[in-house]
């Protein structure tokens, strides 16, 4: 025979068990699966668009369904010619968010034997003199400040030796540190290079067992860790909830960055995994593309596709 106490225990059980599943919403909440962030682009995606007619870009960007930006530099000063919360209200007004901003490591320099890539126009594009983290650190955290924009991203930083990988993780802890203190989070995007093996250093291994995740997240190019031959849910799992930001760029086998939907790869397996990564946005990023107002359309519609699939 059952005692008081267990009675009144099994009779709590199934009353709380009863409500909270004839209750829709918790049910839901307890086990619906967690929605993908809304769709994001990175502006670099139209370098030369942002420049020429900033607002008329922005709202092709707007009415191609996008809702969350990530700023790059430009040519012009500030953001596109804009101060910060010049340009954030720019794109509250459109219905999108800014989450995120680009800054180059440390001063520019084209890596060895590369060549400088050619705009849609089919000529060299022009790289203007930019600043950097390793000069401007304060200065672009108190921009991204400022603005309310929760993350400060560096989009690539010298490591073609081992002294290079060295110097460039100092660089990025002390802009990590200032960051932090002004409530804005650091992280590193990577590209493909981040993975080989420089004087015996994998700079991408360096840097995340150099700089605590508190200090520097990372946001991972999916294009670019697919073009290195690595697999990213691998990388969320040894660095599980280090990756708030994602690039998501397609590339054919031969290695053209296209629109989203028409490359080789497949992102199906990796945004199963979004759990493990942290992920809060991503952002659709199509290098230097022929069509750049047709082709930012193609990817957020090819993606509204790919995610029913999910």
């Amino acid at each position: 025979m059952k005692n008081r106490r267990k009675f009144l225990e099994e009779a709590a059980a199934l009353t709380i068990g009863g409500a909270l599943l004839s209750n829709a919403g918790w049910a839901n909440s307890l086990f619906a699966k967690k929605a993908l962030p809304a769709p994001g682009i990175q502006l670099f995606t139209l370098f030369n668009e942002m420049d020429i007619d900033t607002v008329g870009a922005l709202q092709k960007v707007a009415a191609a369904g996008y809702k969350n930006i990530e700023s790059a530099f430009s040519k012009q000063q500030g953001f596109y010619g804009k101060k910060p919360k010049e340009f954030r209200a720019l794109l509250n007004d459109m219905g999108m968010e800014w989450r995120s901003h680009h800054v180059i490591g440390r001063p520019f320099k084209m890596p060895p034997n590369a060549k400088i890539p050619n705009g849609p126009d089919g000529k060299p594009i022009s790289i203007p003199v930019m600043k950097n983290l390793e000069d401007n650190s304060q200065e672009f955290v108190d921009q991204v400040a400022e603005a309310g924009v929760p993350y400060l991203v560096c989009a690539n930083i010298n490591i073609t030796t081992g002294d290079e990988i060295k110097k460039s993780a100092e660089v990025l802890q002390r802009a990590g540190e200032q960051a932090k203190k002004a409530d804005v989070q650091l992280a590193y995007h990577n590209h493909a290079t981040e993975f080989d093996a420089t004087d015996g250093i994998v700079s991408y291994d360096y840097f995340t067992s150099q700089i605590s995740a508190d200090i520097m997240k990372m946001e991972l190019d999916l294009g670019w860790v697919f073009k290195a031959g690595r697999n990213p849910v691998e990388i969320f799992q040894k660095n599980k909830g280090r990756f708030p930001l994602l690039h998501v760029k397609d590339m054919t086998t031969a290695g053209e960055i296209v629109p989203f939907g028409e490359g080789a790869y497949d992102f199906k397996d990796t945004f199963k995994h979004l759990d493990i990564a942290g992920t809060e946005y991503f952002f659709l990023e199509q290098d230097f593309p022929k069509k750049p107002f047709e082709n930012i359309v193609t990817s957020v519609q090819n993606f509204d596709k790919f995610k029913k699939t999910l």
